[in-house]
């Protein structure tokens, strides 16, 4: 079974003379490959975090995910049970495709995944300068992030689900 820390990041703001652009990041943590997923998607709610969870079941075929994030609403929401329902179609939960765990409410510090994004920010911090589009700052996001491998100590907390 994959293990996921998974992590909705709140809209990247780019300052310009333009209308706003919102972007929300879904990222995912494969615990045990240690590499970074990261989808792009026009905001954050039930709807666009099933299609990032079918996305990682695509990239993973045929393998249990288990996912461990934070309490966002829509990760709770009535849409996500009835997709995690018609997923693990009334198996017992050491047969579903997808178990989802909660972190503690207002706990980043357990959660790797925070380490990603601070290490991606810090990293857009350092080639600001170079950022003269939101195209520019979304690549360089991506490229510090998209299927990058991660070793943080916090990482080492949790077991392998395998």
């Amino acid at each position: 079974m994959d293990t996921f820390g998974v992590r909705q990041i709140p809209e990247l703001r780019f300052p310009s003379k333009t209308p706003k652009i919102d972007k929300h990041l879904n990222g995912a943590l494969d615990y045990q490959t240690q590499e970074f997923i990261v989808h792009e998607y026009a905001c954050g709610n039930s709807s666009n975090t099933i299609n990032f969870i079918k996305n990682l079941q695509t990239q993973r075929p045929g393998q249990k995910i288990a996912l461990i994030w934070d309490g966002a609403g829509y990760h709770t929401s009535d849409e996500f049970k009835e997709f995690l329902a018609s997923v693990n179609d009334n198996h017992q939960p050491d047969q579903w495709q997808i178990t989802c765990i909660l972190f503690a409410p207002n706990a980043p510090e357990q959660n790797p995944v925070e380490d990603v994004w601070l290490q991606a920010k810090n990293f857009l911090r350092k080639f600001w300068p170079l950022c003269k589009t939101f195209s520019a700052v979304k690549w360089l996001f991506k490229f510090e992030t998209n299927h990058q491998k991660f070793d943080f100590p916090k990482l080492h907390q949790y077991a392998s689900c395998s």
